[in-house]
């Protein structure tokens, strides 16, 4: 898949799911802008990194998800936005009647309203250019439930949403719209959260991820960052110039149960 001359802004991408799309977007010939709320030397390091892999333009820029004004100014930063990846996200783990309000707050800005305020200020260019892709992160959650995450699943559902919304406002458009809905990802984050809970459950490694992580994957294997940058990138493709308004499921049978 040849991404060359196009510009791609991923946000939430100086770790995991973000990072992992930023390079194979980088590796498909794109020139990347990455994203998220610090600004450290590392976070700068990793644009630097990835311009020297692969060849391309790569810079980081800071801003807020949380903030509406500075998820647009992202997209007025970025220079160039072909193709959109909102992909930045919080997560928080609690009873209806003992969530905090502002955990609840706080997650609907970062997961959900972070994007639409992205897509709407990178949608007029996409238009004037005549090329464009938003690719959202959703997440199995997007497409069932499970108790204790309102916040996250009824941000996620709602991006599915948007999805839709915004492939049928561009429909006419050469620009799509779909969403991605991983299930459980190996990312650095998970990774470090199995010796702890090898430990709360007095079981192996193996056990864990099988019988506890993976409880409701069938496949009983995470999928991988390579395979969402994949994903997202076949969605960025001529191959996907028909696909719109959808919601690609990349988690092992979890929504086929």
């Amino acid at each position: 898949m040849d991404l060359g001359g196009k510009t791609a802004v991923i946000t939430g991408s100086n770790s995991g799911i973000g990072l992992g799309i930023a390079q194979q977007f980088a590796r498909a010939g794109a020139d990347v802008v990455l994203n998220s709320f610090s600004n450290t030397d590392e976070d700068h390091a990793l644009a630097a990194d990835i311009a020297r892999d692969f060849g391309v333009n790569a810079k980081y820029v800071q801003a807020d998800m949380s903030k509406g004004d500075q998820c647009r100014q992202l997209i007025a930063d970025a220079g160039r936005c072909d193709i959109l990846v909102n992909n930045a996200g919080i997560q928080h783990v609690a009873a209806l009647e003992n969530f905090p309000p502002e955990k609840w707050d706080a997650i609907i800005a970062i997961n959900l309203s972070s994007a639409f305020h992205t897509t709407a200020a990178a949608l007029p260019a996409m238009r004037e250019a005549g090329w464009g892709r938003v690719v959202n992160i959703a997440s199995a959650h997007g497409l069932t439930a499970s108790p204790f995450k309102s916040a996250y699943i009824a941000a996620k559902h709602g991006i599915i949403g948007l999805t839709k919304t915004t492939a049928l406002e561009t429909a006419t458009d050469p620009i799509t719209a779909n969403a991605i809905c991983p299930g459980y990802v190996l990312t650095p984050l998970v990774e470090s959260q199995i010796p702890d809970t090898m430990k709360e459950y007095d079981m192996s490694r193996e056990d864990v991820i099988k019988n506890v992580m993976l409880k409701r994957q069938p496949s009983k294997e995470f999928a991988t960052v390579e395979q969402m940058g994949g994903t997202a990138a076949f969605l960025c493709s001529e191959f996907a110039d028909q696909i719109t308004g959808t919601a690609v499921s990349v988690d092992g049978g979890w929504t086929a149960l």
